[in-house]
């Protein structure tokens, strides 16, 4: 009996033993977790030491995810209006050209185009104020 009882005894501080072992080694994989996830953030803060300038930003979203320059070219009207004389209009009327990619203004510059710039509000709706300013200000930055 007694073999049994010095047994359970061993059993049991062995199982006690394993588990502050897991609990020390949870804790410190947490610990070593949170620290990687910080070094990566400044890793990643570090690569984006240029900032770009919203006219650099519009330009991006011009040429890229927005698809503007497969309808707009910058001096001259191709399927859309030109950026030039979109910039121009929008300026001399004093308009918002934000609201309008929003889809929440009337058209200005071309209304007889505006069932073609429909099918891409989906696209500028989606965008964040941030892009959209960056469009806008890219945009005027073409005027001459």
């Amino acid at each position: 009996m007694k073999k049994n009882v010095s047994f359970l005894a061993l059993f049991v501080l062995i199982c006690f033993g394993s588990s502050l072992t897991l609990v020390s080694c949870k804790k410190e994989s947490q610990e070593s977790f949170g620290k990687q996830e910080t070094n990566t953030e400044s890793v990643s803060e570090g690569m984006q030491t240029e900032k770009k300038t919203p006219e650099q930003l519009g330009e991006q979203l011009f040429n890229g995810k927005g698809n503007c320059a497969s309808c707009h070219q910058l001096d001259v009207k191709s399927i859309g209006p030109s950026v030039q004389e979109i910039a121009k209009i929008y300026k001399d009327k004093n308009s918002d050209m934000i609201s309008f990619l929003k889809g929440n203004g009337d058209p200005i510059v071309d209304p007889s185009q505006f069932e073609v710039m429909k099918a891409n509000f989906a696209i500028t709706k989606a965008m964040s104020d941030e892009e959209l300013k960056g469009l806008e200000a890219y945009f005027y930055s073409m005027l001459k």
